[in-house]
């Protein structure tokens, strides 16, 4: 893709304007949202929030927030996603660090923990529960659990060092690095502990299915975290291998499945043992997690 030119020159030197002007270039070059991606990297460039754009669209743009601004448009054009860009990703009303080495959190993501909130609300509140987030990436899952569930402690693990780190960062801005440990390995291999919850968003793309994905994730997010092998259920057979010795009798594990793959993972796992599985589906109809219940 060519890259489009700014100047300073030809970026208005007014809030309101500027996200104009870098609109009408997404607009451009076809970025879905133009409007909205133009607006957060203008007032992330100005260091303000979103809705200045409305009360205040006169504000004054410094040349030097100007080029900061033309600087972060080219990467928007370049089709680096805004996540990356920004640095962060909101999820279930939080804000996540996001970087290059992690998978940036999705609206579908939020199927599992609904599901898992559910089912813990039919839980003993009394009771403590422990937690283990296979391929934890930011963190999101687990520190979302943990955000809503005060009785619970929980092990993010992660073959990524730097996805990692980023979890771990993402604890502390959350206050959460009290109840939550981070730990590198490849899903279970290596754990001795049991667990009352078991969750995963693994890799699930069949690997010839990649270079079709937007640019924003073919190109910018991490193969590891989309690479499901020739069927994309790699991770799903992993795992399962492992469930039985990391699941608590009557506790229960949740995992993420791409488009049409619930059934197969659902047999997956009962080829396994474990026969009591649930499908859920989400706000559009899709089957987006598998459930697995322990038997007591």
């Amino acid at each position: 893709m060519s890259k489009i030119e700014f100047s300073l020159d030809s970026l208005p030197d007014t809030l309101g304007m500027a996200v104009d002007a870098v609109a009408k270039k997404f607009k451009q070059v076809g970025i879905d949202g133009a409007r909205l991606d133009a607006r957060l990297i203008v007032t992330h460039g100005l260091g303000v929030e979103p809705q200045k754009v409305l009360t205040h669209p006169e504000l004054s743009i410094a040349p030097e927030d100007c080029q900061k601004i033309i600087e972060m448009a080219h990467r928007r054009i370049q089709r680096e996603p805004m996540s990356h860009i920004l640095g962060e990703r909101e999820f279930w009303s939080m804000d996540f660090k996001v970087t290059a080495d992690t998978l940036t959190p999705r609206p579908d993501t939020e199927t599992l923990v609904d599901v898992v909130l559910s089912k813990v609300a039919k839980l003993p509140t009394d009771s403590k529960l422990g937690i283990l987030d296979l391929g934890t990436g930011t963190g999101c899952i687990l520190l979302t659990l943990l955000s809503e569930i005060p009785n619970a402690n929980g092990i993010g693990v992660d073959i990524s060092e730097a996805a990692l780190s980023v979890a771990h960062a993402n604890a502390s801005s959350l206050g959460l690095l009290g109840r939550a440990a981070f730990s590198q390995g490849h899903w279970g291999d290596g754990l001795e502990a049991c667990f009352d919850i078991v969750v995963s968003n693994p890799p699930y793309i069949p690997a010839q299915d990649i270079h079709t994905l937007s640019a924003e994730v073919s190109k910018y997010e991490p193969r590891s975290a989309l690479d499901g092998g020739e069927d994309g259920l790699d991770a799903y057979c992993d795992i399962a291998a492992d469930l039985k010795r990391l699941l608590k009798p009557g506790g229960f594990a949740c995992f993420e499945v791409g488009i049409g793959q619930a059934e197969d993972v659902s047999k997956i796992l009962s080829d396994s043992g474990f026969t009591k599985n649930e499908i859920h589906s989400d706000l559009s109809g899709i089957e987006r997690v598998v459930l697995v219940n322990a038997t007591i």
